[in-house]
């Protein structure tokens, strides 16, 4: 049956829809000449529905993409590929023609062998360039609460199968194998559901200011632990970010786009991206966005639907999306629908933007992209095959030949950095001998990394100490901070991953002389364990996340553990400040076999020793030794914290290092009895602020709370609260920004107006008068009175560690710091407490990103990690939060040490 439907009847008509408004859905033609095959299941005669009516949860996406692949088991398959941390499986869909699913095994191959482009033969490569199908994947809704997208991926699923009257699909499915991932975020989507269920009325509410349209902390946005898994990809900390990491690396697609949703305010926009451009993009990716741009352009242009490209939304950072998967010489692009957070939505100017034209927006979309692929097949193919040939010949002959992750004293983390290049198909080797190279000595164990390989750029854009941006856009944002308006930086500017794990990774010009054996892709090694049971000790050396993991299993287990503030020498050997130490005489008869226990799943060396006698430094007895409670830690949940704050610092703790957290209601704080915690975490905070949620009650009730022993941590903004002149929990202070004083006598200053005799009750409507004779005199009359330093998108910064005090034992002497948006502080004084970490000299501060003068200026010597004693217990203050999307690894032990340390040096009142 041929139908020529509207939009609404189109999208709707497929599935029978009763209508949603029936006057609202004959605006526009939806798909012109739309003929669909009765044999496919519509969405409607599985879930009830059509595209656009409803919003649909995980479970119903599931069920119709099943039910496609049991109509059609020749043309559709439905993989498993992650499982969420609530238990919701992630999947992807394979659609393609019934030749080419017949082969699906050999096309991934194929795939595999153009990736592999130094093993495989310009004559096998040709071949698969001139017949094979290419790869296209779509991927929806990474933020649950741009929910648009998934609604559309069945619509795009059903289209494909189903039209009979679409010209295009034919050549799709003989020439694509199109690879649907419905929904990136289950746990968020259905939160979002959820809430926007229970909020629902009569009729479906277009005004903003209805409860449809807000939601509850923490949003649908984020996954079970509040993550922005736009930003999880090359850190894959994530359970759903490492499935997607895996299943991608089976395929290798030639595009990659990632449907989003955002303000509701805007139109639609598809790439080509915004400036600035990561260097390590080939020309012939940027160029190859434009193709795909116009045929989205021309069919927006058909049905008369507005759209921008350009503008805003850029592919710098190497953690998107639309960033990751260009690293493998795919095309990778965003694509942003207006969101409507419900099923209709009044705009600014009072158009009615509904849930199923958002829906419309993404499938337009999603089939010129297929088209795209489908009429550039073999350009497609051939560039991707270029792009790991050209990658390994300027391995060859860049300025940096090879990394070496040598052997160091946090052999944990080079062993996790190398883990994590190798899941993402880089080829490391482990140095089988000795060697030199570059004038330096390296020991067998050392991982090295040949730059000649597909992975080349990859390895560049991580492991590189900076990535330039590119100078003609810094110089635009200079001017744009001039003028008063906000930068056009996205997000961080900032990622070298060796610098956020304070991992060394050294780059050398010339290949290292020496044979290596693959590395393989675990993240813990099997650690040192004694030869024989101790008749003392045991000794875990502190410093490294696998030690951090030592102590918590530990202390859940029931283990007695002690640990020394200062570093010390036993049986010849040098152990760190921090290291753990389980007397054998304080534990039960079976410590020997749990000691061993632990160390296997922990991953942390165990040394035995037979006496206790120290040569160096303080004995085990000593008052420098404490001994470590199993400290009960809460982190405030619920509004006013920044939800990715409390989730990743949760994560951090509950996952990274095995140790329970429990969840306070932020407000419950005001009132609850806390005595049952040793340790409270105030994660960053929203606008509105710990003060106005707690209240002086709250205020007060921590502040008997910590002079009773607690251990307060406060993480980035949350600062604000605890350093306000009012609350005064920490005597450190926000700071405004430096004001420049000019000489008042400079040539061209600015001169004041007298009094020429006006009235008292004009004066009182007018201000003294100035003439302004330069353009510094009208820059400095525009200046606000009293600014914060400007916004820092994202920058690593070094600190200095004082290594004397307990909070920095086993702690690095020198940090990299994630440094975000405009929090300064000062330093404390001597008398009410220590800065324990501090950031560097002006000239020394940077250690990767782009920094504005004035906050490098600003921030030198400033504070990072201050401790302030109340009494019985601690404020802990970290300015900037060390626990940013749990990719701060060389922060971890600071931040750990604030949590047990911190506990084991309180004394509470029991």
């Amino acid at each position: 049956m041929r139908l020529l439907l509207s939009f609404a009847a189109a999208l709707l008509a497929v599935t029978a829809l009763c209508p949603l408004g029936a006057h609202a859905q004959q605006d526009f033609e939806y798909w012109p000449n739309a003929d669909y095959d009765p044999a496919i299941p519509t969405v409607k005669s599985v879930l009830g529905y059509a595209p656009g009516e409803r919003i649909t949860w995980h479970a119903d996406a599931l069920r119709y993409f099943e039910a496609l692949a049991s109509s059609q088991p020749d043309r559709v398959s439905v993989h498993r590929y992650a499982s969420s941390w609530e238990g919701r499986e992630l999947v992807y869909v394979v659609i393609s023609s019934p030749e080419n699913m017949a082969r699906i095994d050999d096309i991934k191959r194929d795939m595999q062998s153009l990736r592999n482009a130094a093993d495989t033969s310009r004559s096998d490569a040709d071949r698969i360039i001139q017949s094979g199908p290419a790869v296209t994947w779509l991927s929806y809704g990474v933020h649950g609460d741009e929910i648009s997208s998934t609604d559309a991926s069945m619509l795009t699923a059903y289209h494909l199968l189903a039209s009979r009257g679409d010209s295009r699909i034919g050549d799709i499915l003989r020439e694509s194998v199109v690879i649907i991932d419905p929904m990136q975020n289950p746990d968020g989507r259905d939160r979002f559901i959820h809430a926007f269920e229970m909020a629902e009325g009569l009729s479906p509410d277009s005004d903003r200011l209805s409860a449809e349209h807000e939601q509850p902390w923490p949003s649908g946005r984020f996954n079970h632990y509040l993550f922005d898994m736009n930003r999880d990809w090359f850190a894959m900390n994530q359970p759903e970010s490492l499935g997607r990491v895996t299943a991608l690396q089976e395929w290798y697609p030639v595009v990659y786009v990632d449907l989003h949703e955002m303000g509701g305010d805007r139109t639609y926009y598809f790439a080509p991206g915004a400036d600035p451009i990561n260097p390590h993009v080939t020309a012939t990716q940027a160029r190859n966005e434009e193709l795909f741009g116009k045929t989205n352009a021309a069919w927006f242009d058909q049905f008369g639907i507005d759209y921008f490209a350009r503008d805003i939304y850029d592919n710098f950072y190497s953690g998107y999306g639309s960033s990751w998967p260009q690293y493998f010489g795919s095309i990778a692009m965003t694509y942003e629908q207006a969101g409507v957070d419900g099923l209709t939505l009044r705009q600014y100017d009072g158009n009615e933007l509904r849930y199923a034209e958002a829906v419309r927006n993404h499938f337009v979309t999603s089939l010129g992209t297929a088209e795209t692929v489908a009429n550039n097949r073999q350009k497609f193919l051939q560039d991707f095959y270029d792009y790991q040939v050209s990658a390994i010949a300027e391995g060859r002959s860049d300025d940096i030949r090879v990394y070496i992750i040598p052997q160091q004293s946090d052999q944990a983390g080079a062993n996790k950095l190398a883990g994590q290049l190798v899941r993402q198909g880089v080829a490391v080797g482990v140095a089988n001998a000795s060697f030199r190279a570059c004038g330096k000595d390296y020991s067998a164990g050392s991982y090295v990394i040949d730059m000649a390989q597909p992975a080349k750029r990859l390895v560049r854009t991580l492991l590189d100490a900076n990535v330039a941006m590119d100078s003609d856009f810094l110089a635009e944002q200079e001017q744009r901070r001039e003028i008063g308006l906000e930068s056009k930086i996205y997000d961080v500017t900032a990622w070298s991953v060796p610098l956020m794990m304070n991992v060394r990774a050294e780059p050398c010009n010339r290949m290292a002389t020496v044979s290596t054996t693959p590395a393989g892709p675990e993240l813990v090694h099997a650690p040192v364990l004694p030869d024989s049971d101790a008749k003392v000790a045991y000794l875990v050396p502190w410093g490294e996340g696998t030690a951090i993991r030592f102590l918590s299993h530990a202390l859940l287990d029931g283990l007695a553990v002690k640990s020394s503030d200062t570093a010390f020498t036993l049986q010849g050997k040098r152990y760190p400040a921090g290291t753990l130490i389980i007397d054998v005489a304080d534990n039960p008869a079976g410590v020997h076999r749990t000691v061993r226990d632990i160390a296997s799943k922990s991953g942390a060396n165990v040394f035995a020793v037979d006496d206790s006698w120290v040569t160096d430094g303080v004995n085990l007895g000593s008052n420098k030794v404490v001994r470590h409670n199993r400290p009960d830690v809460a982190i405030a949940w619920d509004s006013p914290t920044y939800p990715p704050s409390a989730g990743q610092a949760r994560f951090v703790i509950e996952r990274q290092f095995d140790y329970p957290v429990t969840a306070i209601r932020t407000a419950r704080i005001a009132t609850a009895d806390l005595s049952n915690f040793e340790v409270l975490i105030l994660p960053e905070a929203n606008d509105e602020g710990y003060a106005t949620v707690l209240g002086e009650a709250g205020t007060e009730n921590l502040r008997d709370w910590v002079s009773n022993g607690g251990v307060l941590i406060a993480l980035g903004s949350a600062n604000r609260y605890l350093a306000d002149a009012n609350i005064d929990l920490l005597s450190i202070r926000r700071e405004n920004a430096v004001v420049e004083e000019e000489d008042d006598d400079e040539e061209g200053s600015s001169d004041s107006g007298g009094n020429r005799g006006d009235s008292d009750e004009e004066l009182e409507a007018t201000v003294e008068g100035q003439n302004l004779s330069s353009l510094s005199d009208y820059e400095k009359s525009i200046a606000p009175e009293s600014a914060l330093p400007d916004s820092l998108a994202g920058v690593l910064l070094r600190a200095d560690v004082s290594s004397e005090h307990w909070l920095a034992a086993g702690v690095a002497s020198s940090l990299n710091v994630l440094a975000r948006r405009t929090d300064i502080y000062t330093p404390i004084r001597l008398d009410s407490g220590v800065n324990v970490a501090r950031f560097t000299s002006a000239d020394q501060l940077l250690a990767s990103g782009y920094i504005w003068e004035e906050n490098r200026k600003q921030l030198a010597y400033k504070p990072f990690a201050v401790v302030q004693p109340l009494d019985r217990g601690f404020v802990i203050a970290f300015t900037q939060d060390p626990t940013v999307r749990a990719y701060l690894d060389g922060l971890n032990v600071i931040f750990m040490n604030a949590i047990f340390r911190g506990a084991a040096h309180a004394r509470p009142m029991h």
